[in-house]
């Protein structure tokens, strides 16, 4: 969960490392480090500091830190409190390395190697450093001293590492936390996030599990854990350069949410084909989908909001049977799987630990799995059977917006291809849903335009404690995500519930001036959902109404504050509300002054349990 960033070439490595470690500081910002090696002294000097990695510029510009080959690391702390002392890098003996994971028999290896009394951090990283060093003091050999640590270690790992004694080189290994490297005119680099290469280079490779990457300033070669060379293929990112920047935006999340209509035409027009939906590139030929009789879908956080969303979809629209779990249970349950059944795993990194680990359970169970990821080349993309990649483009807040929005764009596709193949809906039927489907950006830009009488609706919210959320149906599936979204970026308590759940329990929670959100866009549903407002009203709750343009409302006044979103289908107003609830969260953060990109205690990608 960890940024990791290495650069060897002919340029500042201080500069370029900074640069990088910026862009990632989304994965971690409890403290940040430099280690680079020195060609005055022939040693590695490490500068690490709490906080920022401006914090970490300014340090190490003072202790005058620089040369043309480092690593650098922004930490999200697992295992020790937030100190100097346990920021990255580490150096033990002539080896200095940052890890992204978590070594789980880091203790074992403390007293197995006899080093408790040397170590200065309270780390799992420490101990793997010093495991490295000792083979290497035995071996004088980088591969083999490699190789013999990483058969200690159990956990996840992606280590960078500098050898004190080779110069201009940095040699890297992975299990499950991703590294991605590439090549520029003046030297090589690698990262943790395809974010911070971005920034130098369109080309780039995945370091596969267990191979050995080293990099020196005329390129990268690649190993297998016993040495032997392997060929690189390279990949290229199909971002604009300029799309990991805020262009000119506050924050990247109101970025991200104006990037919406862009980035949900970008995933929805490659797969409409003559005016239906079509998957043949990624191999789901009709026959595919027709031997498929269920339907699981996992994944963590917000995918999983967007996995709910799509097994509403797919229920009503083809009638095929959707279980959801959250990736977490999932792994240590006992799904019922067989050949007939299709497991839909949803991250936007590609490498969300519980979701891979998910596909490998599906896998083991015979059933088949279908990746829905952002990122090309990633874990879960590699290891799924079918791999659909959403067009979202780097998302740097930590909260996600448009990657969520793009998923839910792959459901809705899904939805209509599933009730096509299976007999549900009729070509001419399916085609007027695509058309409708591809009007959903023109909705979105309606709500972003009206962005200032959204800010006026997070006014009414800035000073709660707790906020709760109702909705039926899809508004159900949309609250959870809204709901989630206030709690990242606001840290205001917020509780999503099936409106017609109120009263069984919560409605006790109500007084006076307790804000409620009802989002009431489901024309059949909508009676209902005003009654439940009804109910929290005369409790003194402050309501807002986020309601579908068109539902009519006996007296407008009777409500703290109402919204009218564009009206659409039932089925397509989960859009609208989704930005509009964005919105609410962004605006609430920005007007307690927090750091919206950046909620404390989180990270963007998720690689530990």
């Amino acid at each position: 969960m960890c940024g990791i960033m290495g650069y060897t070439g002919n340029n500042d490595a201080r500069e370029i490392i900074l640069k990088g470690l910026s862009a990632l500081e989304y994965r971690g910002y409890d403290s940040a480090g430099i280690g680079i090696y020195d060609n005055a002294t022939g040693k590695v000097r490490v500068s690490k500091c709490i906080g920022k990695v401006k914090n970490l510029a300014s340090k190490a510009e003072k202790e005058n830190i620089s040369g043309s080959c480092g690593i650098g690391h922004t930490r999200w702390a697992t295992h020790g409190g937030v100190t100097e002392e346990n920021a990255h890098p580490h150096q033990v003996g002539k080896v200095t390395l940052t890890h992204n994971g978590i070594i789980e028999n880091y203790e074992e290896l403390a007293s197995e190697f006899g080093i408790e009394e040397n170590l200065v951090s309270e780390t799992d990283t420490e101990v793997a450093c010093s495991v490295f060093n000792h083979y290497y003091n035995k071996y004088k050999e980088p591969f083999k001293a490699i190789y013999k640590a990483v058969k200690c270690f159990r956990g996840t790992f992606a280590f960078t590492i500098i050898f004190e004694d080779i110069p201009g080189k940095i040699f890297a290994v992975r299990n499950v936390s991703p590294i991605v490297a590439g090549k520029t005119e003046h030297g090589t680099m690698l990262a943790s996030d395809l974010t911070a290469l971005s920034l130098f280079t369109k080309e780039y490779m995945v370091l596969g599990e267990y191979q050995i990457l080293v990099m020196d300033k005329d390129g990268l070669e690649l190993y297998n854990i016993h040495g032997e060379k392997l060929d690189i293929e390279y990949l290229t990112i199909d971002w604009d350069m300029d799309a990991a920047t805020k262009k000119g935006f506050p924050f990247y999340m109101e970025k991200e949410i104006n990037e919406q209509p862009e980035a949900f035409l970008n995933t929805v027009e490659p797969h409409c084909v003559n005016g239906l939906p079509d998957f043949t590139e990624e191999g789901l030929t009709d026959d595919v989908f027709k031997k498929y009789d269920r339907i699981f879908i996992t994944a963590c956080g917000t995918a999983m909001h967007s996995g709910q969303v799509g097994k509403g979809l797919i229920e009503h629209l083809a009638h095929i049977p959707v279980e959801t779990e959250i990736a977490s249970e999932f792994i240590y349950g006992e799904p019922i799987l067989d050949e007939k059944t299709l497991v839909i795993s949803v991250s936007q990194s590609g490498e969300t630990i519980d979701t891979l680990t998910a596909v490998h359970k599906a896998h083991e169970a015979g059933a088949d799995t279908l990746g829905i990821v952002n990122v090309h080349g990633t874990a879960i993309a590699r290891e799924s059977d079918y791999v659909i990649y959403t067009s979202a483009g780097p998302e740097i807040a930590v909260a996600s917006t448009k990657a969520y929005t793009v998923q839910l764009a792959v459901f809705y596709l899904l939805a209509a291809k599933l009730a096509l193949v299976k007999g549900r809906m009729t070509e001419d039927k399916c085609r007027s849903f695509m058309k409708e489907l591809m009007s959903v950006p023109e909705k979105i830009k309606k709500v972003i335009k009206d962005k200032d009488k959204v800010h006026k609706l997070a006014t009414r919210i800035v000073e709660a404690k707790n906020v709760f959320m109702l909705g039926r149906g899809l508004d159900y599936y949309a609250i959870l995500e809204g709901s989630l979204k206030l709690k990242e970026v606001s840290y205001i308590h917020s509780e999503a519930l099936p409106a017609g759940e109120i009263k069984h329990g919560t409605i006790a929670l109500i007084s006076d001036e307790t804000p409620v959100i009802l989002s009431v866009t489901q024309d059949k549903l909508a009676a209902k959902e005003i009654s439940n407002a009804k109910e929290v009203k005369s409790r003194g709750a402050l309501v807002i109404l986020l309601i579908k343009d068109g539902v009519e409302l006996e007296n407008e006044d009777q409500w703290d504050a109402v919204y009218r979103l564009p009206a659409d289908s039932d089925e397509l107003m989960i859009f609208s509300v989704t930005v509009a609830l964005q919105f609410i969260a962004y605006f609430t953060a920005l007007d307690l002054g927090l750091d919206v990109d950046k909620p404390r205690n989180l990270a963007k990608v998720v690689t530990v349990e």
